[in-house]
């Protein structure tokens, strides 16, 4: 695509000079030019918000009985680093993660990867700026929809940068450009991009019931839709009819398209999700024992029960984790909550 398509000659210096343009337009462009000018990225930096993690965790305030991710701007940043001998330099490690209507830029920061010293650091900083960096997972369960998808998409840069210092060609350092939005290696001359991993996440019914499975990584009583990688070559709908084929053993015979969402883990994947239906005379499960600890079918009635528990349950007496089901922030939720609304015809079940 041309440049001049996106309007090169608008000065991004004030917010008057995207007026003719929809609020989203201007922004679109606008970290445009930050991805593909450094200067002006670097003059955003200045004026922008940061948003701070330490060894991919990110930091959160508490605010109540909220949790929130405070933005630092670029002159307390400078101040903070000072004060553990750090020049404002760091700030260029940065990654851009996205702006307000007002085209305040916000970058991303790690203040852990890359400083050996960084872990005796830690407590200290977490003094220092009033809050707790906290491992992405746990993070994810305590923010509000929107500040959960802005750390996940900081997180995913950063591990992708961290994991590219090195040209997969010719084996020489790469080097960021100021956003983050590309790697160089002037070796090879090769320009690496920032990659997400395409994952199907598929809710499979035989018409009265669905089928939920966990894997051994999953928190203790938690079940989810079927999920796995797309295999190269291959389209969503043969990404869906292989992994349940592989997974469970059943044979798909319609799907659906529902939604797709970025996921930070393992390291950037965009979730694809999708329904399916099996015939219901084709509905004895076959676990893969090398892919799922369990699976198996449940009823609306289990499935609308397991929706009202807090995410995740309390221990019952006994030691034992009911049946319980992912966050909201997370799209096996609403993928989930999807079919329970289609097999009801009462809107109070959930």
């Amino acid at each position: 695509m041309s440049l001049c398509l996106f309007g090169r000659a608008v000065s991004w210096k004030t917010p008057q000079a995207c007026r003719r343009h929809s609020t989203y337009v201007a922004k679109m462009r606008y970290l445009f030019e930050l991805k593909e000018d450094d200067d002006i990225c670097r003059k955003a930096q200045s004026s922008g918000m940061f948003y701070l993690f330490h060894s991919l965790a990110p930091l959160l305030q508490k605010s109540g009985d909220r949790y929130l991710v405070p933005p630092f701007g670029a002159s307390d940043l400078e101040r903070f680093l000072g004060k553990f001998g750090q020049d404002a330099q760091k700030i260029e490690q940065s990654v851009l993660i996205g702006c307000s209507d007002q085209l305040e830029a916000w970058f991303a920061l790690d203040l852990g990867l890359g400083n050996p010293s960084g872990s005796l650091q830690k407590s200290e900083m977490e003094t220092q700026l009033q809050g707790s960096f906290t491992e992405l997972r746990k993070a994810l369960f305590q923010l509000n929809e929107k500040d959960a998808s802005l750390i996940a998409t900081a997180h995913s840069l950063l591990h992708w940068h961290e994991c590219h210092q090195f040209c997969s060609k010719s084996g020489q350092p790469t080097q960021k450009n100021v956003a983050g939005s590309k790697r160089v290696c002037p070796s090879s001359k090769m320009t690496h991009y920032p990659q997400m991993s395409p994952v199907v996440i598929t809710l499979v019914s035989d018409g009265t019931r669905c089928l939920l499975v966990r894997q051994s990584s999953f928190p203790k009583g938690m079940y989810s839709a079927l999920s796995g990688f797309c295999d190269m070559g291959e389209t969503v709908e043969e990404s869906v009819r292989r992994e349940v084929a592989e997974e469970v053993g059943l044979e798909v015979e319609s799907l659906q398209y529902s939604a797709s969402q970025h996921w930070p883990f393992p390291n950037g994947t965009l979730m694809i999700a999708c329904h399916a239906t099996v015939g219901p005379g084709q509905t004895e499960i076959h676990v893969n024992s090398q892919e799922l600890e369990a699976a198996g079918w449940f009823s609306l009635e289990e499935v609308v029960s397991a929706l009202r528990k807090k995410s995740p349950p309390a221990r019952q007496q006994d030691g034992s984790i009911p049946f319980w089901l992912p966050p909201k922030v997370a799209i096996a939720h609403q993928l989930i909550r999807e079919w329970v609304q289609k097999q009801s015809s009462s809107s109070d079940l959930v």
